[in-house]
């Protein structure tokens, strides 16, 4: 539960969604509290997220677009569907005000949320490594198995890659155990790794010693980032590109390579 600055929201676990409970009353003060606590929600990755507003006051009407930040951020990552439920009037005209409406959808009640949600088809594989310095090879491995039984060979390399490096940032920063999460919807692959150490994950300017660490996480991704988890380590995380599968043409079958 977070209580701060007169709001308090409350995670309940279902097994159709994560319903984050608001109430108390949305000032400028807490704006970021709701919007990091229902981020925080979202970092377990479950089927959908719901903002549960009905016990909130809002007093100005500009504060709405917190709706829109999490939305657009939940997309990103961890690409799952997000709705605010409400059966207040007054806030279903203050979100439709601020446009808020237009990327966020608005449900009367939890149960109207669930079934109107998106079901994007996922698969989802996790793997606890220990904290040593043979945690990369064995995470190179699990991603290489998955990679082939989720017949996504287009990722392996970069999806290597970007395991490695992540893996490799905890057991060099953190005394926890990385714990690796695979997971592919519709075409979106992501790599991410948890551990139970709150600080956040930094992109240094000049590259460490060890290699490039997340300046090569970055160059290799479509989008990456470091969200705090509910139970107050970090999740690092990262998109990785839309690959097409390669296709032979006749200056392939001369022996001519195709540059990517």
């Amino acid at each position: 539960m977070i209580s701060e600055n007169g709001l308090h929201l409350v995670p309940d676990y279902r097994a159709e969604s994560t319903v984050a409970t608001v109430t108390g009353s949305l000032t400028s003060a807490n704006y970021a509290q709701l919007r990091d606590g229902v981020l925080k929600v979202a970092t377990d990755a479950p089927v959908s997220v719901i903002a549960d507003i009905r016990g909130l006051d809002i007093g100005d009407t500009t504060l709405m677009t917190v709706f829109t930040a999490i939305a657009a951020r939940i997309d990103a990552w961890p690409g799952i569907p997000f709705a605010v439920v409400t059966d207040h009037p007054d806030h279903v005209a203050r979100l439709a005000k601020q446009a808020a409406d237009r990327f966020v959808p608005i449900h009367a009640d939890v149960p109207a949320a669930e079934r109107a949600r998106d079901r994007p088809p996922r698969r989802r594989a996790l793997q606890l490594l220990a904290a040593s310095p043979q945690a990369s090879s064995v995470a190179r491995a699990f991603v290489g198995r998955v990679c082939e039984q989720w017949k996504v060979q287009e990722h392996v390399d970069d999806a290597r890659l970007v395991a490695t490096e992540l893996v490799e940032n905890t057991v060099r920063h953190t005394t926890s155990h990385p714990r690796l999460r695979l997971e592919l919807r519709r075409d979106t692959f992501v790599i991410s790794v948890a551990d139970d150490d709150p600080h956040e994950a930094v992109l240094l300017e000049r590259p460490r010693e060890h290699g490039l660490g997340l300046r090569l996480v970055a160059e290799n991704t479509r989008v990456w980032g470091c969200s705090r988890s509910w139970a107050g380590g970090k999740v690092v995380w990262a998109v990785l590109m839309p690959r097409r599968p390669r296709h032979r043409d006749a200056a392939e079958s001369r022996g001519v390579g195709e540059e990517r």
